[in-house]
């Protein structure tokens, strides 16, 4: 596979180019700058000392406190903070063109706080691209989704005061019903909704399964509605893209407008580290003019945010290079086929999409205190029906092995 940004680059490398982005911003301590609601950390709590920093890139740039208030992707910004927003650039340019194969610079997009705040970006864009473009009243605007999507797309509808129809799946497959899928949206036609907000996933929080696009966008055209599709990979982005065969979840579908990834998952970046990304010509939808003393004023829902989350992301990404990053997902892929083929002979029923690193068991086969030992994630806390493991970098074969034995024990002995 040709990649177009993403390479791998020695430590010596990496550090020169985030320590040349900061000199490339603003320097309080040497330049006369006075209308800036912003300075350095405190002095007096965090360590400016020299001798540590040279050699802590990452923390230098927290240190520095630059702002990347806005999207570097469309143009004018903050002058003072060029340096690491042309990494923030690089990183978008990596995660649009070379992770999810759009076209060169045909992608906007920026480093979120996380992926609710980007799922919440997608559907406020939508919600005025639909307005704007469309003339569409509120009432007219909904959001369609699975039952299994992550909590971000409520807070979307209650926030946005959008009306939202959540689609049943099938309770072993995990996938949805067309026929449920035809149903509602001829059911919300007759309550007068016209243009469709699709939120599908890749790979969901709970199950980590993922939605056919194909079964909305058939359903929506075949009874003549408008809709955007947005991709939530808040956990498989990083994940999903890199497991062979091919996969239409990515900008190559062109009924596919916006995705979200989260890189304090998969990528293992400091929390508060999301990324939106969305196809050029959407994003001015959501364009605050209001924001006149910001140049380039602002199109982003959280405003100020720190550059240093974009540069831990970028560093982890070239630490690795895209064929590291393949051989860390394949690693991760055959512990989870390990404990797969380990609950299959036990005759343990569980769920698991054949691409993910999720595994989800039914809860007649984990009891309190298995759930506890292990940290296990329930559906729900009240009156579990599954039981998460989740195949993160920590996650051996040698910590797998007394689970099994806890299962195999509990069910010989319940």
């Amino acid at each position: 596979m040709h990649y177009h940004y993403w390479e791998k680059l020695p430590q010596d490398k990496i550090k020169e180019t985030v320590f040349q982005a900061l000199r490339d911003n603003v320097n309080y301590k040497e330049e006369n700058v006075l209308g800036i609601p912003a300075t350095y950390l405190d002095e007096k709590v965090f360590s400016q000392d020299e001798v540590f920093l040279k050699e802590a890139p990452f923390i230098s740039a927290l240190v520095q406190n630059a702002n990347h208030i806005g999207c570097h992707t469309l143009g004018t910004s903050e002058k003072h903070f060029k340096g690491t927003q042309e990494i923030e650039r690089r990183l978008i340019e990596i995660c649009a063109v070379d992770i999810l194969k759009a076209k060169p610079n045909d992608v906007d997009g920026y480093v979120a706080s996380g992926g609710t705040e980007a799922n919440l970006q997608a559907v406020w864009v939508y919600r005025n691209y639909f307005q704007n473009i469309k003339n569409a009243t509120l009432d007219e605007i909904c959001i369609l989704t699975s039952e299994d999507s992550h909590y971000s797309v409520d807070k979307a509808s209650n926030l946005l005061v959008l009306d939202l129809y959540k689609i049943p799946v099938d309770k072993k497959t995990r996938k949805l019903s067309k026929s449920d899928l035809e149903k509602i949206v001829q059911g919300a036609k007759s309550e007068g909704k016209k243009h469709f907000i699709v939120f599908a996933n890749m790979m969901t929080t709970m199950f980590g399964s993922v939605d056919v696009i194909s079964d909305y966008t058939d359903v929506l055209e075949a009874n003549d509605c408008s809709y955007k599709v947005h991709l939530d990979g808040a956990y498989g982005g990083f994940y999903y893209p890199f497991i062979e065969g091919e996969t239409d979840l990515n900008f190559g579908n062109p009924a596919i407008s916006s995705v979200t990834l989260d890189a304090h998952k998969m990528a293992q970046a400091p929390y508060g580290t999301g990324v939106f990304l969305i196809r050029k010509g959407l994003i001015d939808n959501v364009h605050t003019k209001e924001a006149s003393y910001v140049s380039g004023e602002d199109c982003t829902l959280i405003g100020s945010r720190s550059g240093a989350n974009a540069i831990a992301v970028w560093m982890i990404l070239v630490k690795h290079g895209p064929y590291g990053w393949n051989e860390k997902i394949y690693l991760l892929q055959k512990r989870t086929k390990w404990l797969c083929e380990a609950l299959s002979k036990l005759k343990v029923a569980y769920f698991r999409n054949e691409r993910s690193n999720i595994l989800t068991i039914d809860s007649s086969y984990i009891n309190e205190d298995i759930a506890n030992k292990y940290g296990l994630v329930p559906d729900n806390h009240t009156t579990p029906l599954w039981y998460k493991i989740v195949i993160m970098e920590h996650v051996t074969i040698e910590k797998l092995i007394p689970l099994v034995a806890s299962i195999r024990k509990y069910k010989r002995h319940g």
